[in-house]
């Protein structure tokens, strides 16, 4: 299921990190989740029961997806 947020309150809403860059809806491996993600630092947000928890604590970290490549790199240049 999306994320249903008003698009007002979408427009307002930023990553609490310092870089305070929008959030979008949805996770990057999955459009449909029922997160926000942040369009710089790339941090998911957690929506429970319609509202978004914006605490870093509770935020997933981006995708591990760049230690792979940089494992892999490595590997072939062994």
């Amino acid at each position: 299921m999306a994320v249903t947020l008003d698009a007002q309150l979408l427009e307002i809403l930023a990553c609490p990190a310092p870089d305070h860059a929008p959030l979008r809806p949805g996770a990057p491996g999955d459009p449909e989740a029922d997160v926000l993600t942040c369009t710089s630092c790339g941090r998911v947000f957690p929506v429970r029961d319609g509202i978004p928890v914006l605490l870093l604590d509770e935020a997933t970290p981006p995708d591990d997806g760049e230690r792979e490549t940089d494992d892999q790199t490595s590997s072939d240049g062994a």
